[in-house]
């Protein structure tokens, strides 16, 4: 049996402001872009991972939800409460300085870890943390 990662999901608050990071400052290609059911489904992606894919979606998308959950996860999103994702790159120290120069919220500069790798943080525009690391070494 082979499994394999798909997609996986970021809450965002705005995705205008969503894509004007992932796709303008990290890079990532913009795979979708469509209204479905009065909601807006982007995903995007790395061309060097043409099969995974990141859903830029909104909080709590579940038309189940009250208004209390709503607005619960709102405010969770807005402290960065929300898991992020951890992003691989070759070089740890140019990345930051290209999402840093960029108006990023640097939440670590980067440094060395005792689990194996040089990494730095920052905050996307919903508050996300997203972390950028790479393998020391190489």
């Amino acid at each position: 049996m082979d499994i394999t990662l798909s997609q996986c999901f970021i809450a965002v608050d705005d995705h205008d402001k969503a894509l004007a990071f992932y796709r303008d400052v990290l890079g990532l290609e913009v795979r979708n872009d469509v209204g479905f059911e009065g909601m807006r489904w982007v995903t995007v992606g790395s061309p060097s991972q043409p099969d995974v894919e990141i859903v830029l979606e909104p909080p709590l998308a579940d038309p189940n939800a009250s208004d209390a959950d709503r607005q619960a996860v709102a405010e969770l999103l807005a402290k960065g409460m929300l898991r992020g994702v951890i992003f691989r790159t070759d070089d740890c120290d140019a990345t930051f300085e290209r999402i840093r120069a960029a108006g990023g919220e640097v939440l670590q500069e980067p440094m060395d870890q005792p689990y194996g790798v040089r990494d730095c943080a920052f905050r996307d525009p919903a508050g996300n943390m997203l972390r950028f690391n790479q393998p020391r070494g190489r």
